[in-house]
Formats: structure tokens, C-alpha cells, sequence
């Protein structure tokens, strides 16, 4: 398996698709790099290289028990970067990821980086507190952990319901919407990530504050939020972002959920803008 080795030791295992102008995708929690696989088609087939890693820790990544923390994934990070000697980068970060992805530019500039794609980011801050009115309580965070260590397997069933904004059924008529495959393919990659991992992600995600790493960016920056996300609410996140990047542009799906690059519909219009940005 294609694998980057960090400074620290710790073998990240990534797909890499296609050639030409590599776009990075940084998946969400708790997923890893094969939530990508639509995207890395597409970005593959219209001439440019899809890489997507599993973060430390998930998936076909090294199971360790440290490191879950923004500075030591934005280090992972350009160590794939910097090993793979990837240029004229396009980034792209789903949740979580998007925190990666900020964090990154916040400790390594963009002399490698073309552009930035925020998909449903959790940048800048998700803890609600007397300046982010927003953002997420406390409480929401320690019924996570709670729900993983008690029994993670039937939590992330019940979690993917809110994930993917989803009912009691499938697919709607029309194809379209949420279907119990997306429901499944989010349990599976759950499983997948470590119990350590995915508790003391939810601390790192909840309490980290990504303002100073925005006011860095200096490339293009496209930011995609559904209005129906129910993980990471839009107004404390996706539109706060798209302010404070200079020149961001903000596109929010109307109906979309946080899990909408994955979902019939929205994920060929996401495909497509994703695509347009490219172009530029």
C-alpha cells in the first residue's frame, strides 16, 4: 500500500489518482480517505492527480494512540505534501479536514498551495461561548464522547442519521437524498478509526480556534455549507469563514447536509463546482 512516513514515525496510507495538478482532499471525522472516492474520479478523469490520505489513526493509517491534535495533523500533512514534492496544490478539507486544512496554512504559509476548498469546515471555532453565540455547547461535545465509550458501534449508526441529515428511509424517489448506503459506508469508516482517536478528536475539534490560521490565507478559497447541516451549524462556521478569508467565495446547497459531498444530488453539484474552481 502507498504509505508517507512522518517525522514522527507514523506511516500515513494515501490514494493517488491520475496526473497533472494534484488537488489534496483532507477527509472529515470519523471518516478517512475512501470518502473521497467520487471526487478522486473526477478530478482524476478531467487531468489532474486526486490524493487523499487517511489521517493518523483511521483507516489504513498507523492505530496510534497520540498525536490527535491540529498541529501534529497540519505536520502530517505537509509531510505528505512535502514528501510527495506536491506544488501548485489545490486543498480541499471536509469538517474536520477543513480544520486540517487551515492549520496548515496557519504553520506552512502556501508556497505550495494554489488554492483552498472548505467543504462543511468546522473553521473557525464550533464551541459556543460569549463571542460565538452560534457555535456548539459543551454539552453537545461530552454527549459525543459519551455515546463513542459506551458503545461506539450503535452510536455511530444513530450518528449518521444526523450526518446525512436522513429520515427513516432510503433514497428519495427521484434518487436523490441521503440512502441507507451512505448511512452504512459512514459506519463502516467509523469502525475504522481508533477509540483513542476518536474521542480526543472531538476535544481537538470542538475547543480549536482557526481565526489566526484563516487571516493567513492568500490564495483563492471556495467555502461549501449546506443549510441543513446538523453537525456543523452554518452560521458559526461556513458564513464566518467565507468572511474573514479575503475574497472567499460562499456557496451554501440549499437542504444540503454536513455529509453532502457523499449524497446522490448534492454530490455531483458539489463534483461540478469543485470542478469550475479547478478551471481557474
Amino acid at each position: 500500500m502507498p504509505t508517507c512516513t512522518t517525522r514522527d514515525g507514523v506511516d500515513l496510507f494515501y490514494q493517488d489518482w491520475g496526473s497533472g495538478r494534484p488537488v489534496v482532499f483532507i477527509h472529515g471525522w470519523p471518516l478517512n480517505g475512501d470518502a473521497w472516492q467520487d471526487q478522486l474520479k473526477a478530478v482524476a478523469d478531467a487531468g489532474h492527480r486526486g490524493i487523499a490520505h487517511d489521517r493518523r489513526g483511521h483507516g489504513r493509517s498507523t492505530p496510534v494512540h497520540d498525536g490527535y491534535d491540529f498541529d501534529t495533523f497540519a505536520d502530517d500533512l505537509d509531510d505528505l505534501i512535502t514528501g510527495l514534492d506536491l506544488r501548485d496544490v489545490t486543498l480541499v478539507g471536509h469538517s474536520m479536514g477543513g480544520g486540517e486544512l487551515a492549520r496548515y496554512i496557519g504553520r506552512h504559509g502556501t508556497g505550495r498551495v494554489r488554492s483552498a476548498v472548505l467543504l462543511s469546515a468546522i473553521t473557525p471555532l464550533m464551541l459556543r461561548g460569549p463571542d460565538n453565540a452560534e457555535g456548539v455547547p459543551q454539552q453537545a461535545f461530552d454527549d459525543i464522547k459519551a455515546g463513542i465509550l459506551t458503545e461506539r458501534s450503535q452510536y455511530w449508526k444513530d450518528l449518521s442519521a444526523d450526518f446525512f441529515s436522513a429520515g427513516d428511509t432510503g433514497a428519495a424517489s427521484d434518487g436523490k437524498g441521503p440512502t441507507q448506503g451512505n448511512r452504512d459506508a459512514f459506519w463502516y469508516m467509523a469502525m475504522s478509526q481508533t477509540l483513542e482517536g476518536a474521542v480526543r478528536c472531538v476535544d481537538a475539534f470542538a475547543a480549536t480556534d482557526f481565526h489566526a490560521d484563516l487571516a493567513r490565507f492568500d490564495v483563492p478559497t471556495l467555502v461549501v455549507h449546506g443549510d441543513d447541516d446538523r453537525i456543523v451549524p452554518l452560521d458559526a462556521t461556513g458564513r464566518k469563514a467565507a468572511r474573514l478569508v479575503p475574497d472567499a467565495e460562499l456557496k451554501v446547497y440549499e437542504k444540503a447536509s454536513h455529509g453532502l459531498a457523499m449524497v446522490p444530488g448534492d454530490k455531483e453539484r458539489f463534483t461540478a463546482d469543485l470542478l469550475e474552481f479547478l478551471r481557474r
